[in-house]
């Protein structure tokens, strides 16, 4: 069995010189964005340093609620999970569907104050291989609580995104070693990335891996007294196979 080799990342953010201050320009700017915008506002922002609004985890909604001050919106808008949809031109045309929607509702056409306009981002991902790696599941659970937020990200979050699996890192490791960790496979699949941050997925997957068999590797889930990474810890790096569709280095 090949070990799993951890990964991490960062984001660099670029502007695009566009911007939107209200719902009307919003729709126009979002229809002509490139696609790379789309999904930066959507997932990079759970890379971001401090996120203070975990009500909606999208920077589209967070906007509409704080700037245009439209709750309906920013909660249609919050809704959405990304990883429902094909590609992001559909998800970009739900967006799209759902301004429109808004705009025909409104007795008004919804302001952000001067100084608070959207201002469209994208961001090119740095993959960095860690050099750190995990020969057994035991080993898997012992390195979880310690990864950084970046190798969550990569493996969880991106890793769902990635083709043709389209699967998370961790689950997709665990299935090749036998049914006797589907329960530790499933509960980390049953994980709802839309509903937390980065540090609570890292608990919730430490947690998750709670569930292997006694012996796994000459380590056991019965080492730790509560949920891994519940204290926040964020010192170490670690992530999964190279992405050809990423910049990775060593």
């Amino acid at each position: 069995m090949a070990p799993f080799r951890f990964m991490d990342c960062a984001v660099t953010t670029l502007a695009l010189g566009k911007s939107a201050q209200n719902l009307r320009e919003f729709r126009d700017r979002m229809a002509e964005v490139p696609p790379q915008s789309i999904s930066h506002h959507f997932y990079e922002a759970l890379l971001r340093p401090v996120f203070d609004d975990p009500e909606y985890r999208n920077d589209f909604a967070v906007w509409a609620r704080r700037q245009l001050h439209d709750n309906l919106l920013a909660e249609r808008l919050g809704a959405i999970d990304p990883m429902e949809f094909e590609s992001l031109e559909t998800l970009r045309q739900e967006v799209v569907d759902i301004i429109e929607d808004r705009l025909a509702e409104a007795t008004f056409v919804p302001w952000a104050a001067p100084g608070h306009e959207f201002h469209f981002q994208r961001s090119q991902m740095i993959v960095l291989d860690t050099g750190l790696s995990a020969a057994t599941p035991g080993d898997l659970a012992a390195r979880v609580p310690r990864l950084s937020t970046g190798s969550i990200f990569y493996h969880f979050v991106e890793g769902r995104r990635r083709p043709p699996l389209k699967a998370d890192d961790f689950s997709v490791w665990l299935a090749d070693w036998g049914p006797e960790f589907e329960a530790a496979r499933e509960a980390i699949v049953a994980i709802d990335y839309h509903l937390w941050s980065l540090t609570e997925m890292r608990a919730l997957i430490g947690w998750a891996l709670h569930r292997l068999p006694r012996d796994s590797g000459g380590r056991t889930h019965a080492a730790h007294g509560g949920p891994p990474g519940a204290d926040g810890r964020d010192d170490v790096a670690a992530a999964a196979p190279g992405d050809p569709g990423r910049e990775v280095r060593r």
